[in-house]
């Protein structure tokens, strides 16, 4: 399990597709299985992409919300993620 706080924050604010899931994933593989990361992104397209990649990797999607444009997401790695 994570801390409870996360490890790293990912600010792709202002960043168009597909550097925001570059990002993230360059993130995850820096992180020990069960530590979490949270990313902030404009661009709409993460919506998909964000909950797609989590699935495909079997990451835990904690948190996916909108404040006006911005797309909050909080991500925990998998036990078993390389």
């Amino acid at each position: 399990m994570g801390d409870g706080e996360p490890r790293k924050n990912i600010d792709a604010t202002g960043l168009k597709c597909p550097e925001p899931l570059m990002l993230l994933h360059a993130a995850m593989r820096r992180l020990r299985a069960g530590e979490e990361l949270t990313l902030d992104a404009t661009d709409p397209s993460t919506e998909r992409d964000v909950p797609n990649f989590c699935e495909f990797l079997g990451h835990s999607l904690l948190l996916a919300e909108r404040h006006e444009h911005v797309f909050h997401y909080r991500i925990r790695k998998s036990q078993g993620a390389r």
